[in-house]
């Protein structure tokens, strides 16, 4: 047996797969990575264009986040969340300077579902009520709190045992609007008002918070159309509810700018983000609450804790990266890598007639593939089953022959590459995804 073929083994007889029956997988088997390249030890190439879980912002291999790591462990790696280090204060004040608004203090977490559970746990210490109000069509974390507020598929096998008081609402989805608005201004208005019947019908003074991606990710990048988070938070502020910003995906300039939020010019109440706080290479969260929020335990203990909340080294490796973006200009990048991409679809659309939309905010960005341009029959439906997802899986088998890594979920494929990539890379990896998008042209109508 060659030591390739001894971590196989290894791997599929002794660790479980997130979301996948665990009989015939074929796992990549990464020996190295680098910059938005993945080696594996066949010797294969992969560009990497989803930044692994949207999560790889800065690129792989980055040396400078390595190197801030072996300092912080030389000095102390581990102390109790009680205690304090300079790795700890330094990245809570970049956050307040770098975040919407009076977003003032921090409660460190291990990774973005933990960030979402304490987010609705204080919302509901803070305000005395009970009902969280969600969109269907979003992903919150995997655990049993954030499932239950996401709209995910994957949660319904769980939602016999899901925490109760999630309220789900309408998306304000402007190419399959429920509205059947004309413009994407109308489908906002619509869907914020449906929001806000939502509230009344489940009683205004039961709501303690409404909880929003900063942008739609994995459930297909449903861009707020312009006006929904500022009607959404004048509908919060008027019936005293929190607006919760889930930004674990789209925050630390995923989307071009620092965070999804930015680009509504709204402030949220609670923010929630990990991923590209230190991009995968140290697990770390937070939950992030105004100064007003957090003045309401100043005399009552916050509830609130965890075993490695604040580690040393996972602060110290965010402390790098938040540097890093800074110093190479990673969200400026972002925003100009993502005009560069849309241009480039724009030529694709043309070219290929199951692309049927295209949404892309900086570098966050979803390609929707249909049988039908005019009725929107889609490629494969919300929610496909094994056998709806045929056409997309041989897409998806196409782009991993190619040499190209990201997620086609339903009829999805996503654009998300790190931050650092240049126009050379999204050529190279839009060639490739033109190539598989060339297989479900043949299934159009």
């Amino acid at each position: 047996m060659t030591h390739a073929q001894e971590i196989l083994e290894n791997n599929l007889n002794y660790t479980l797969f997130s979301w996948s029956k665990q009989s015939g997988l074929n796992p990549l088997n990464i020996q190295t990575a680098k910059g938005v390249y993945l080696y594996t030890r066949d010797g294969k190439r992969y560009i990497d264009f989803s930044s692994q879980l949207m999560n790889m912002n800065i690129g792989h291999g980055h040396p400078r986040v390595k190197e801030a790591v072996m300092r912080q462990m030389d000095e102390v790696a581990f102390v109790h969340p009680g205690m304090i280090t300079e790795a700890r204060g330094n990245l809570g004040k970049k956050l307040a300077e770098i975040t919407p608004g009076s977003l003032q203090k921090v409660l460190f977490t291990n990774a973005g579902a933990e960030s979402i559970e304490n987010a609705i746990k204080f919302a509901r210490l803070y305000t005395g009520r009970y009902k969280v109000v969600t969109l269907y069509q979003s992903y919150h974390g995997a655990s049993y709190g954030a499932l239950s507020a996401g709209g995910d598929p994957r949660g319904i096998p769980h939602d016999q045992q899901g925490v109760p008081n999630i309220i789900h609402a309408e998306n304000p989805y402007f190419y399959r609007c429920p509205w059947h608005s004309e413009t994407p201004e109308e489908c906002a208005e619509r869907a914020a008002n449906h929001m806000e019947r939502v509230i009344q019908y489940e009683g205004p003074n039961q709501i303690a918070a409404v909880l929003l991606e900063g942008e739609s990710g994995t459930s297909g990048c449903i861009k707020y159309p312009p006006g929904y988070i500022k009607r959404i938070r004048e509908i919060t502020a008027k019936y005293g509810i929190l607006l919760i910003a889930d930004e674990v995906m789209s925050g630390f300039g995923r989307t071009g700018k620092w965070f999804g939020m930015n680009h509504h010019g709204v402030e949220p109440d609670i923010m929630c983000f990990a991923k590209g706080l230190t991009c995968g290479y140290v697990p770390l969260g937070g939950m992030m609450v105004t100064e007003t929020l957090a003045n309401a335990f100043k005399d009552r203990p916050l509830p609130l804790g965890l075993t490695y909340s604040a580690h040393a080294v996972a602060c110290a490796a965010a402390n790098e990266v938040l540097s890093i973006y800074e110093d190479e200009n990673l969200i400026e990048n972002a925003a100009r890598m993502g005009q560069y991409m849309e241009a480039k679809m724009a030529k694709l659309q043309e070219k290929h007639p199951s692309i049927g939309d295209f949404r892309n905010t900086g570098l966050l960005g979803c390609i929707e593939l249909v049988k039908n341009r005019e009725t929107k029959e889609p490629m494969a439906p919300f929610n496909a089953t094994p056998t709806e997802m045929e056409v997309m899986n041989k897409v998806a088998a196409k782009l991993g022959e190619l040499g190209l890594f990201t997620f086609v979920r339903w009829g999805y494929i996503f654009t998300a590459p790190p931050l650092c990539v240049t126009e050379a890379q999204i050529d190279e990896g839009l060639d490739i995804i033109s190539k598989a998008i060339s297989i479900a042209d043949t299934y159009c109508h």
